[in-house]
């Protein structure tokens, strides 16, 4: 293992003084590499973009969205994958994650589990993978086995595969279908990849789900209206999210979301479109479940 070939593994010029200076100026240094962050995903928007198409494809012939790493990767992919429920209305199964180690690694490294292909091979079997599914392999070095062992089985199954990775010329990128590099540059502390590649990861995770969703129609202008209310926050966001698209007062807001049985997006229909909660429903079918098609409709 020639760690001194990785990207990440290489030792940061920038950053050697960082265990003798003050505090204040230990962040100052954490926080001018974090700058760096942002500027490098900017840089790989075309390979997001296109990673963001194919898995609307996907999503949209009945597949899911599978992430798969080991240690910071794979936990990202699981906070990922566990927020779209609740702020899109998905399935639990729509959009997965999973971890080297099983769910006890969320909490606790598993110990050698990111070193077995094998293990991969057996999670996504685990979740009866499937050709219409699309995995995304995470891994900050493109070199763990665990993520090579995963996009090796789905290209077996003849799935979409993607490779989000912060290092150029990896052997993950040789083998996924789409290939994401970021290449934020050394860390502040030599190979730390949950700092500035764990950060590069979560903003990339977060442009791939948020940007499948607004492309499935779950985003009306810039408000979540297929969020789940699961608790009290989001009770309230919902007949908030009623009132910013519609202009209508929480009175009105609350009586269209109790006609449409909590549905955010069949309620802002009603109103919008100035129809029952079953037309409303008939609009959104039609128009693929985006309200601005829906009302658009209903003009016609």
């Amino acid at each position: 293992m020639d760690l001194e070939q990785l990207l990440t593994e290489t030792r940061n010029l920038d950053t050697l003084n960082i265990d003798v200076i003050p505090t204040h100026d230990i962040l100052l240094e954490i926080n001018k590499e974090d700058l760096k962050v942002a500027e490098a995903v900017r840089q790989v928007l075309t390979p997001i973009s296109s990673a963001v198409d194919r898995i609307v494809d996907a999503l949209r012939a009945g597949g899911r969205l599978i992430y798969l790493g080991a240690g910071t990767s794979g936990r990202l992919g699981i906070l990922d994958a566990s927020e779209c429920p609740p702020t899109y209305g998905t399935s639990p199964t729509m959009v997965q994650g999973l971890i080297a180690g099983g769910s006890g690694a969320m909490f606790k490294a598993v110990e050698g589990a990111e070193d077995s292909q094998e293990l991969a091979k057996e999670d996504l079997e685990s979740i009866d993978l499937k050709t219409c599914d699309i995995v995304v392999g995470i891994a900050a070095s493109g070199r763990t086995p665990y993520a090579i062992g995963g996009l090796l089985y789905a290209r077996t199954l003849h799935c979409t595969t993607i490779a989000l990775t912060c290092t150029p010329d990896s052997e993950m990128e040789r083998i996924a279908d789409c290939s994401i590099a970021v290449l934020v540059g050394p860390e502040a502390i030599m190979g730390s990849t949950r700092m500035k590649a764990g950060t590069a990861e979560k903003m990339v995770l977060n442009m791939l789900s948020t940007a499948t969703m607004i492309r499935m129609g779950k985003v009306y202008s810039n408000l979540m209206v297929d969020l789940r209310a699961t608790n009290k926050k989001l009770d309230e966001r919902a007949r908030r999210i009623v009132c910013l698209a519609t202009g209508v007062d929480r009175e009105k807001a609350e009586h269209a979301l109790t006609l449409s049985n909590g549905s955010v997006k069949t309620a802002v229909t009603q109103l919008l479109a100035g129809v029952t909660n079953e037309e409303a429903v008939r609009l959104l079918e039609a128009a693929d479940g985006f309200v601005s098609k829906a009302v658009a409709l209903s003009k016609t």
